[in-house]
């Protein structure tokens, strides 16, 4: 009996060990699954114009600071009655300052905007005296931390082109909570190589997430390895294709189409951003999906014989106006645009690089296979659809749903890889 008794109580003892340890365990996630309670600050610091930015404050804590009851859902005409609140609440709790005296705050125009913390309340502002930059930016901000003290607050810098930052709503550089109210920004670790960097990765990114690039050239890419040949009527035949003989002869094949590739688009990407010349957009993306129909095309029925590069050429300068509506995008001014179009420009070219890298060897590896003829054709076909269906989605502005799960695919591969 006494053994029982010890065995059990050896099993007591295990057993609220075990569940001490599983709420130990466990209770970081169920204190994690409370929303944050936050609100942010996001700068937009350009070289030749003022600081840029927006408060954007969660409803739960405007409810707290001015006893409203507005929930998920809200839209800005429900929040108009206490937006003149909201603007001096947000005035009267926050200051910049640096070197040069006090930044006025100029508030601009409000909105409402709904991301996974729930809703948020956007006011706009610019900061004063700031075309001169300082290198140093004291900033305070003690907004909802009267009402909650589990309130937090960050500074997020979303545009700073010497920072190497474009567009990036993860950036938070500064932090605030009741305790630490005020904070400084230092401005003086930027550099036109963080820029010229982030722009060549703004380049590398958009040519992998662009599919129809990616498709275009790989249309003109297939039959690099493969020569045509005539049938015993000297007609061309369908599948009349054979290897070519060196590596030499498919590589210049390569260069000469990514070549006309090149400079089409860095024409036009230069003459867009420079806004020397402007095209509609719906325009421009549905050339770029009939594009790669019309290369596929090329690629069973010659439409310029011995010619591709011209394919290449004509429709790269289409290619570039979609670049440049990337670049118009991220919300660029015309502070370094010179560098921000080579940057963007080498990053294109060193996606391009990577992407006929990867296929150009198999290609080659595969070009003696009996299977390869049918194999271009049957791939050009494909290539032919997907450009049709782009086109008809293209032209009369409707949504097929198809490509956002293919859009979806390639975006987890990118982060899966670190590209994004």
């Amino acid at each position: 009996m006494r053994a029982q008794q010890k065995k059990f109580m050896k099993y007591s003892f295990l057993r609220k060990k075990t569940q001490l340890l599983l709420v130990l365990f466990f209770l970081p996630l169920f204190v994690l699954a409370h929303i944050p309670n936050q609100s942010y600050i996001f700068l937009r610091i350009y070289e030749t114009d003022d600081v840029h930015g927006r408060f954007e404050i969660n409803i739960r804590e405007v409810n707290k600071v001015f006893g409203t009851n507005y929930k998920d859902g809200v839209t800005l005409s429900d929040v108009e009655p206490k937006i003149e609140e909201i603007k001096a609440y947000l005035l009267k709790n926050t200051s910049f300052s640096s070197d040069f005296g006090d930044h006025k705050i100029v508030l601009d125009g409000t909105g409402i905007f709904e991301f996974n913390l729930g809703y948020f309340v956007q006011v706009y502002f610019h900061l004063e005296n700031t075309k001169n930059l300082p290198e140093k930016l004291n900033v305070e901000y003690a907004a909802v931390f009267d009402k909650d003290n589990t309130h937090r607050a960050y500074l997020v810098t979303e545009y700073n082109w010497r920072d190497g930052v474009i567009n990036d709503e993860k950036n938070i550089t500064l932090d605030f909570s009741p305790n630490k109210t005020q904070d400084t920004m230092d401005l003086t670790k930027s550099s036109i190589w963080n820029g010229f960097y982030a722009m060549v990765k703004q380049g590398v990114w958009h040519i992998w997430i662009g599919l129809d690039h990616i498709l275009f050239l790989l249309a003109l890419i297939l039959p690099s390895v493969v020569r045509r040949r005539k049938n015993k009527l000297n007609v061309n035949s369908i599948y009349g294709w054979e290897p070519v003989k060196t590596f030499k002869s498919a590589f210049i094949y390569i260069v000469k189409v990514v070549t006309f590739f090149t400079i089409a688009h860095t024409i036009t990407l230069s003459l867009a951003s420079l806004e020397i010349v402007s095209l509609p957009s719906r325009l421009v993306e549905s050339i770029i999906a009939f594009s790669i129909g019309l290369a596929a095309y090329h690629n069973i029925k010659p439409i310029f014989k011995m010619k591709d590069w011209v394919i290449a050429f004509i429709f790269g300068l289409f290619h570039g106006f979609g670049f440049a509506s990337v670049l118009s995008d991220l919300g660029l001014t015309n502070e370094f645009l010179t560098l921000s179009l080579l940057g963007f420009n080498v990053g294109v070219e060193i996606g391009q690089l990577a992407i006929i890298a990867v296929i150009f060897p198999v290609l080659f590896l595969l070009r003696k296979l009996k299977l390869y003829p049918k194999l271009l054709v049957y791939l050009s076909v494909v290539l032919i659809v997907i450009s049709l269906y782009w086109f008809i989605e293209r032209v009369f502005d409707i949504n097929l749903v198809i490509d956002d799960y293919i859009t979806s695919w390639a975006y987890d591969i990118a982060v899966f890889l670190g590209l994004k």
